[in-house]
């Protein structure tokens, strides 16, 4: 009888026990850039409160390995193959929407916001944000809140307040030049906007030149990001 009671009150004991381990924050990080992925792992692993549970390099891979290890927190790139960060996380706002995206960019200067918001991310951080920076931006969001650094934050405020929030040089632009940033934008070739647009290829390029020029853009991805943070394309592209 003794030893009865003994093993009864020891099992009481082990499930009664209140747990040492606090619950931790799974994170998967999403870039396309190895080094960025590998030293954004470094700076957190000696913060046990959080867990860096996989990684992926694409659009199209950030989806699928959301759906198979239900991450808390996705810190995610922008700029990413075969789909973009913010249409990424526009279709997991809509699939999985217990997962929080944080947005990662090189970019500080605020133009992403309104976009931002609009996909449904939580917050947007610099990449080169310091390191006790990116921890509290990781532990707003988790806590439900909405996360946004002091100095993006006041250069969006700013461009609210002056009238140069995004969408206000896009009466700059032709119609016609407007049509091929979208197409750009949408990743068709040049030859493809010219057979949309039932025009000459040479007139595509033309028009590329002079998106370049008066929107002072050098790079194709350049003005398809221009596109993206003016609402000129929608969200919405196949990553299935």
């Amino acid at each position: 009888m003794p030893r009865r009671s003994s093993k009864k009150s020891q099992t009481f004991s082990d499930n009664s026990a209140p747990s040492s381990h606090p619950k931790r924050t799974r994170v998967l990080l999403a870039d396309d850039h190895p080094v960025i992925r590998r030293g954004i792992a470094a700076c957190l692993q000696n913060h046990e409160q959080l867990e860096i549970i996989g990684e992926a390099s694409d659009g199209k891979e950030t989806l699928r390995k959301a759906k198979e290890l239900s991450p808390d927190i996705i810190l995610m790139d922008i700029d990413m193959p075969h789909t973009n960060g913010l249409a990424v996380t526009e279709l997991l706002r809509k699939e999985l929407p217990q997962i929080k995206v944080l947005i990662l960019s090189m970019s500080n200067s605020g133009t992403f916001v309104p976009r931002i918001l609009q996909s449904g991310a939580r917050g947007y951080i610099a990449k080169d944000a310091p390191t006790e920076e990116l921890v509290k931006a990781i532990e707003t969001v988790q806590r439900g809140e909405t996360y946004f650094g002091e100095e993006v934050a006041q250069i969006a405020l700013k461009q609210m307040m002056t009238g140069s929030a995004p969408g206000a040089n896009n009466r700059e632009l032709s119609p016609r030049e407007r049509d091929v940033l979208i197409g750009i934008a949408k990743g068709l070739s040049n030859k493809e906007i010219a057979s949309q647009l039932n025009i000459g290829t040479r007139t595509v390029e033309t028009h590329r030149d002079n998106l370049m020029r008066k929107l002072d853009i050098r790079s194709v991805g350049g003005l398809t990001k221009y596109a993206l943070a003016n609402g000129l394309v929608m969200l919405r592209e196949e990553v299935r």
